[in-house]
C-alpha cells in the first residue's frame, strides 16, 4: 500500500484553485427485475463512462434518502474495468451496513484502484440501523485497515455554521475533503454563512457544495423532495413559471456558488441515461 493520501487524484484537483463541476450519480434501485436493472445499468455505465473520459469526476451513491439501492461498486468495477481511470469514481459509503461488509467494501475500492471514499452516516429515520453512531468512527476504523484510500465526510450548510465547521475542524472527523448537503442560490446566506466561519477558523479542508438539478416545480415533486432536503418551492414555482429551463436553473446556482468563492460542486439529479448531455446544457449556460 501507498499510504501516500498526498497524491489522489480528487485531492490534487480541489488543491487547484480553477472551478471544478462533478457529478453525483445513483445506482437502480434494489428489487428491479432483471432485464429492468441491465437496461439502467446500461445507461449508467454509458453516462459514467462518458464523463470520465472528459476527465470528470463521479460520486455515486449508496442506498440516498434511505432507499435500497444496486451495490455500486461491484457494477462499476466490474463493467468499466480499465477502460477509464477508477481513481476518477468516488463511491459512497453509509454507516447502514454490517461492519465487516463496510471494511471489506473499503478493501475491495482501494485493490480496484479507486482512491477516495465518501464515508457518510446514513438517514437515521429509514432503513436499517447504523453499525456505528456516527460517519467519523467509521472513517477511524478504515483508515486503521485501508491507509492509501482519500476518505470524505459530510457536512449541512442548513444547519449552524459554528457548529458544523466545529465537526470539520475536529481531529476526530479523520476526512481530506468534505461534501455538502444540497443548496441554491436561493440558500446563498448559508453557503456564505459557512464559508465565512471556515476562513475565520482558518480551515483549509477542502469541499464540494451540492447542486440539485430540479426538472420542474411540480408541486408533489418539490413536497417529497422536501422530506429529505430544503427547497425553496415557492422560489423555484417562481422561476419556471417565468420561463427558466431546468437547465437555467441549476446553471444559476453554480453561477451564485462560485462568485461566493464556492467553486467546486457535484450536480445531483441528472439521471442514469443522458447525464453528460445534461451537464453540458448546465454548463453552456454557467
Amino acid at each position: 500500500m501507498r499510504d501516500d493520501r498526498s497524491r489522489s487524484l480528487l485531492l490534487e484537483r480541489l488543491r487547484d484553485p480553477s472551478p471544478l463541476v462533478t457529478v453525483e450519480i445513483r445506482p437502480p434501485r434494489g428489487g428491479m427485475d432483471s432485464s429492468e436493472a441491465i437496461d439502467v445499468w446500461i445507461d449508467l455505465h454509458h453516462s459514467v463512462r462518458q464523463l470520465l473520459k472528459e476527465e470528470r469526476f463521479v460520486f455515486v451513491t449508496d442506498n440516498a434518502v434511505g432507499e435500497d439501492e444496486e451495490e455500486n461498486l461491484a457494477h462499476l468495477t466490474a463493467n468499466l474495468g480499465e477502460e477509464v481511470d477508477l481513481r476518477r469514481v468516488v463511491p459512497f459509503l453509509t454507516c447502514k451496513h454490517t461492519l465487516d461488509y463496510c471494511l471489506m467494501y473499503a478493501a475491495r475500492a482501494a485493490s480496484a484502484g479507486v482512491d477516495a471514499l465518501t464515508v457518510l452516516g446514513g438517514d437515521h429515520s429509514i432503513g436499517p440501523p447504523r453499525t456505528v453512531p456516527h460517519a467519523y468512527q467509521l472513517r477511524g476504523l478504515i483508515r486503521e485497515r485501508a491507509k492509501d484510500l482519500v476518505l470524505g465526510g459530510w457536512t449541512n450548510p442548513h444547519r449552524s455554521a459554528s457548529e458544523q465547521l466545529a465537526f470539520l475542524e475536529s481531529e476526530s472527523f479523520g476526512a481530506e475533503f468534505f461534501l455538502t448537503q444540497v443548496v441554491s442560490h436561493h440558500s446563498l446566506h448559508r453557503v456564505e454563512a459557512m464559508l465565512e466561519e471556515k476562513a475565520r477558523r482558518g480551515l483549509d479542508l477542502p469541499g464540494v457544495f451540492g447542486v440539485f438539478y430540479y426538472r420542474s416545480a411540480n408541486p408533489a415533486t418539490l413536497e417529497k423532495l422536501g422530506e429529505f432536503f430544503p427547497v425553496p418551492a415557492q422560489e423555484l414555482t417562481r422561476e419556471f413559471g417565468a420561463g427558466a429551463t431546468a437547465e437555467e436553473v441549476c446553471a444559476r446556482t453554480i453561477r451564485a456558488l462560485r462568485d461566493a468563492g464556492a467553486d467546486k460542486v457535484f450536480v445531483s439529479n441528472l439521471g442514469w441515461r443522458g447525464a453528460a448531455d445534461r451537464l453540458y446544457r448546465i454548463l453552456d449556460r454557467v
